[in-house]
């Protein structure tokens, strides 16, 4: 145990959750590389838990951070933010949502639990629907809507929550079932339960859950969920804290892959839009995030520095087609692993999007979860110079894999080969 292992331990909540059994100081990165305080360098196919969207130490973006901290590192939202105008001004008019009104936070579970507020507020009702295996946050509100018992450490809530079936394609008890007759199935699930409840305010749920092991519905199952919502006056909000930016690949918004009946009531990003910075927000359209009859302002969200990183990071991959480069690399690399795992039985599934990768691991001849076997994988892949996460519903048994949005051909051939070589020495 390292010096810093140690000191960490002594001062950290025990649920404080490190990777490894010797865990990683990382110390700096370039593109889609990092290097450990030993000197080793990693091959990074997770960013931060995809947060480092575009590259490390992207140079555009690190130039726009030191000359804003010439300037002026913080104000608060109560004086006018030009970085934070230009930059609410990109994400409404990218948002797809009309009349967009834009508030910047610091995290994805902030932006999530200001999104239950609004919701809750504009429907007067505390009755939240949710994915069964979702996760939106680790805050109170975000904790009471999860649906993933692994993330979930209290049944206590500020809210009534009620779970929906959809979220996860090949278990549970419409898998058997085509795409067509899963999502009328699923629909029907929520038309009964809508009809055992009491004016819900609003359905919340990732297009394709994250921390859930990258699972996702048949393409057109929120469209169908918007059309029976819609009816009863429920809102829908898209968690794409995740999902956004093009990291899929085929489409810039998550929610766009079911865009049938248009755009979600509430949008929630985080995560890879900052590039490493603290940043997250909520886009509504202004009758629903107007709805507040409370003062409210932000310390943190929205910062100057902040918002100039993430105005350079966003300038970067719109002029830099990474979502074309998510689609096309992420292909090749999903088509890499599915080769190496059809000679795995240690190998469920190979599924995801662009660069939104999952790789469900089970115990050889069984459906069972083997999270051992994905701690396993997780240990191998270090030891070949390649850093992925893990995650999944009841256990940790899926490989997350979620690189820079700037992979190269060759940076994913050679991830694939270490992810196989892990594979083979976990057994």
């Amino acid at each position: 145990m390292t010096g810093l292992h140690e000191r960490h331990l002594a001062v950290s909540p025990e649920w404080l959750a490190l990777y490894y059994r010797h865990p990683l100081e990382l110390t700096h990165g370039e593109g889609r590389h990092v290097w450990d305080a030993d000197g080793n360098r990693y091959l990074d196919f997770f960013g931060g838990i995809l947060t480092t969207m575009t590259a490390h130490a992207l140079p555009e973006v690190t130039k726009a951070v030191a000359e804003q901290a010439g300037r002026i590192i913080h104000s608060s939202t109560l004086y006018l933010n030009r970085p934070m105008v230009e930059m609410a001004e990109r994400i409404a008019a990218l948002s797809g949502i009309p009349d967009a009104r834009v508030f910047f936070t610091t995290s994805g579970t902030e932006a999530n639990d200001t999104a239950l507020l609004l919701a809750t507020a504009y429907r007067r009702s505390n009755q939240i629907l949710a994915m069964r295996n979702s996760y939106h946050g680790r805050s109170f509100s975000a904790v009471s809507i999860t649906g993933n018992q692994a993330w979930s450490p209290t049944s206590l809530s500020p809210l009534q929550t009620l779970y929906v079936h959809g979220g996860v394609r090949t278990r549970g008890p419409y898998a058997e079932l085509s795409d067509e007759r899963f999502i009328q199935a699923c629909v029907a699930d929520l038309e009964d339960l809508l009809g055992h409840t009491r004016n819900p305010a609003a359905l919340i749920a990732e297009p394709i859950q994250g921390v859930g092991g990258f699972t996702s519905p048949p393409d057109g199952l929120f469209a169908a969920f918007r059309e029976v919502l819609d009816r009863h006056g429920v809102l829908w909000i898209s968690d794409e804290v995740q999902t956004g930016w093009g990291r899929t690949g085929d489409h810039f918004w998550g929610w766009q892959a079911h865009a049938e009946h248009g755009p979600p009531d509430i949008l929630t990003f985080a995560k890879g839009v900052g590039n490493g910075m603290s940043v997250g927000g909520v886009v509504a359209r202004a009758e629903v995030m107007n709805c507040l009859d409370a003062n409210s302002i932000s310390t943190f969200g929205g910062s100057p520095i902040t918002m100039a990183a993430s105005l350079a990071n966003l300038s970067y991959l719109l002029e830099h087609d990474l979502q074309g480069n998510a689609r096309r690399v992420g292909g090749l690399l999903i088509e890499r692993l599915r080769g190496i795992a059809a000679a795995s039985p240690a190998v469920r599934e190979v599924r995801g999007r662009g660069l939104m990768i999952g790789v469900e691991l089970v115990r050889p001849g069984t459906d069972e979860a083997a999270p051992e076997a994905a701690t396993a994988v997780l240990e191998a892949a270090r030891a070949g110079g390649l850093l992925i996460g893990k995650g999944g519903g009841h256990s940790t048994s899926v490989l997350r894999i979620a690189p820079p949005l700037t992979l190269t051909v060759a940076e994913a051939e050679e991830g694939a080969a270490i992810l196989a070589d892990a594979l083979h020495a976990a057994g």
